[in-house]
């Protein structure tokens, strides 16, 4: 039988986050089966302060990291030592991550089998106070030097390594660290570890290839075998009926947030119940009155032509969330059609109005206040597109928005030329208008848009 190959890694870093946090030190212990047959270790130049915390933790100062090579220097070395391994580590996804990181930096996409020690260690050694490697090594008798080191942590977690698979009885693949338990003998975990660290979103099939669950991730193999190992009742009934899983990749989160939403509400998975709606009947609309104040109303968006500022599943809904705003911006509820009375409004009684109803306030003063709710339910730009991560390096998605309304997404290539974005139709892929996915897109433009994304204004 081919013993397995493990990279049994440590790293050393400047912060906790990767992408924000450098490496400053790795060491790697290649082990063939339980025999360590070749070993890496390096200091790395951070490129970037070392706080003095840090330093107290880990013993590198900046001093130390000085004349060491960079990352770009030690990269090819890490890639070949490391092929055809299975990436193994103490609490691997932060090492895993920042390994990453650094490669994606370069232009380069790393990607390994992972192994957690910690988890696995759970597993396979329940009872123990602490599965920190310290405490863990402390109680297994597994020598420790140089803690806080890469090259003494790499090879203590090798030690670890060889004693969890005595433990088993067997030498240890990648998802034994996981709880495999209620998983479907249908499922093929093989396919399941060739899943891509990509951008995408993934569909659950059941026996009769049924979609039974929709999600989205910008790691889909990781997002998977998260399912895979998670607890309670809801997620055991799906692990027990999944027998396939399929993906798209999209490259652009925010279109994968998109494909998502509008996938569920296509195909309403028994597993997604919260982003099941579909049909948007009912918008709030906005008009300018003779006299000039700003006025609100909901209307049957099939009995309007006007594109509504938002759409909503129910009249009810959207009575809610139009009576929520104009509590929030003090407006008058009359102009704002929740009342049909003549003479002052209920919320100038309680002092939440200002008499715009009876003409106590002037129609400047009171559209100040009245266009928030425009601005809280528009997007900041009538008219533009979104340009974003695409599928493959020379490749990007664009997503469009049109007198306010999300008209769809798509990819191009990097060299088409685009002047206008009517050249954009042709390469219009999927995407439906809707108050779910308008909010998505305000959404990720305030929290998620990267230096990747651009946006052209027409």
């Amino acid at each position: 039988m081919d013993l397995p190959k493990y990279a049994v890694i440590d790293i050393e870093t400047t912060g906790g986050k990767a992408g924000i946090g450098r490496i400053t030190e790795i060491a790697v212990f290649v082990m063939q089966g339980k025999k360590i047959v070749e070993e890496f270790a390096s200091l790395i130049n951070p490129e970037c302060y070392i706080p003095p915390y840090i330093s107290r933790l880990t013993g590198i100062t900046n001093q130390m990291v000085e004349q060491a090579p960079r990352f770009y220097e030690v990269a090819k070395k890490i890639v070949e030592i490391t092929e055809d391994t299975i990436f193994v580590a103490h609490n691997a996804p932060f090492d895993y991550n920042f390994v990453k990181k650094e490669f994606e930096s370069l232009g380069f996409n790393y990607q390994r089998e992972v192994l957690c020690t910690v988890r696995l260690s759970r597993k396979l050694l329940p009872g123990h106070r602490s599965y920190s490697l310290g405490n863990l090594c402390q109680d297994l008798g597994i020598p420790l030097s140089g803690r806080h080191r890469a090259g003494g942590d790499a090879h203590a977690t090798a030690l670890l390594l060889n004693h969890l698979i005595d433990q088993q009885g067997s030498y240890i693949i990648a998802e034994n660290d996981l709880d495999l338990k209620g998983i479907h003998p249908d499922l093929n975990m093989e396919k399941i570890r060739t899943l891509p660290e990509l951008t995408g979103i993934y569909y659950f099939h059941n026996a009769q290839n049924e979609v039974i669950y929709i999600g989205k991730s910008t790691n889909i193999r990781k997002r998977v075998f998260s399912h895979l190992a998670a607890k309670g009742k809801r997620n055991l009934s799906l692990k027990e009926q999944v027998v396939d899983i399929s993906f798209e990749i999209t490259g652009s989160e925010l279109v994968a947030l998109l494909r998502e939403s509008d996938e569920i509400k296509q195909q309403k998975p028994k597993f997604n119940r919260a982003g099941r709606r579909i049909i948007f009947n009912w918008g709030i609309y906005a008009i300018t009155d003779r006299k000039g104040y700003q006025r609100f109303f909901i209307d049957s968006i099939k009995g309007n032509i006007n594109q509504p500022l938002d759409a909503f599943s129910t009249r009810d809904a959207a009575n809610t969330a139009l009576s929520g705003m104009v509590d929030k911006f003090g407006l008058c509820r009359q102009l704002c059609g929740l009342e049909s009375n003549l003479g002052l409004c209920f919320n100038y009684s309680v002092q939440r109005c200002k008499g715009a109803c009876a003409g106590l306030e002037v129609p400047a003063s009171y559209n100040l206040r009245a266009s928030k709710i425009i601005e809280n339910l528009n997007f900041s730009l009538q008219n533009f597109v979104i340009f974003d991560d695409g599928r493959e390096p020379d490749e990007k998605s664009f997503i469009w928005i049109e007198r306010n309304a999300f008209k769809g997404y798509g990819w191009i290539q990097h060299e088409n030329s685009i002047s206008h974005p009517d050249a954009l139709t042709d390469f219009l892929t999927g995407g439906s208008d809707n108050r779910d996915n308008r909010q998505i897109i305000r959404s990720w433009l305030r929290n998620k848009a990267t230096r990747s994304t651009k946006i052209l204004k027409y």
